[in-house]
């Protein structure tokens, strides 16, 4: 099990984080990092023997938090920010069909349960609407609700 980063190597979070009970001082479920975020390895470490884990200084947050090497991406690697996260809930913009058969219609809700970003084809996510799951562009959602920065902040999760 050798790591990807080593100390010093600046990196990307890929999805937000909130304090799990782990982080001293901040209530459980606090948004502490935003995905999109980078900073630097301070260190690299293992759980359980079998994951390593990556201790991240965000020098403009002033945190110092630990990472799973799936939750990161060098800072060198492509990044393409999505609108939504998993979790999410939206709503469609457009009759949605699967063959031709209208499933969605505009207005239906729907909750976010991936998050497919691809150079080619933009950001797209797997959205389940009732009992169904499809794959939707990212132009064909909207928010639930309006959210200023500091309250999608919040309401975003990990």
């Amino acid at each position: 099990m050798l790591p990807k980063y080593e100390f010093g190597d600046e990196v990307r979070i890929i999805r937000n984080v909130r304090n799990d009970g782990t982080y001293p001082g901040v209530a459980i479920g606090t948004l502490l990092i935003r995905r999109g975020s980078t900073g630097f390895v301070m260190n690299v470490g293992t759980f359980l023997q079998d994951q390593l884990i990556y201790t991240v200084n965000f020098l403009e947050q002033n945190k110092i938090v630990g990472f799973r090497e799936e939750e990161l991406i060098g800072i060198d690697e492509q990044w393409i920010p999505s609108k939504f996260e998993s979790r999410e809930k939206v709503r469609s913009k457009i009759t949605l069909t699967v063959r031709g058969e209208a499933r969605v219609t505009p207005g239906m809700e729907g909750e976010i349960l991936k998050v497919f970003r691809e150079e080619n084809n933009g950001v797209q996510y797997h959205v389940i609407f009732h009992d169904q799951v499809l794959q939707v562009p990212e132009a064909s959602l909207e928010a639930t609700r309006v959210y200023d920065d500091e309250e999608k902040s919040d309401a975003t999760s990990h």
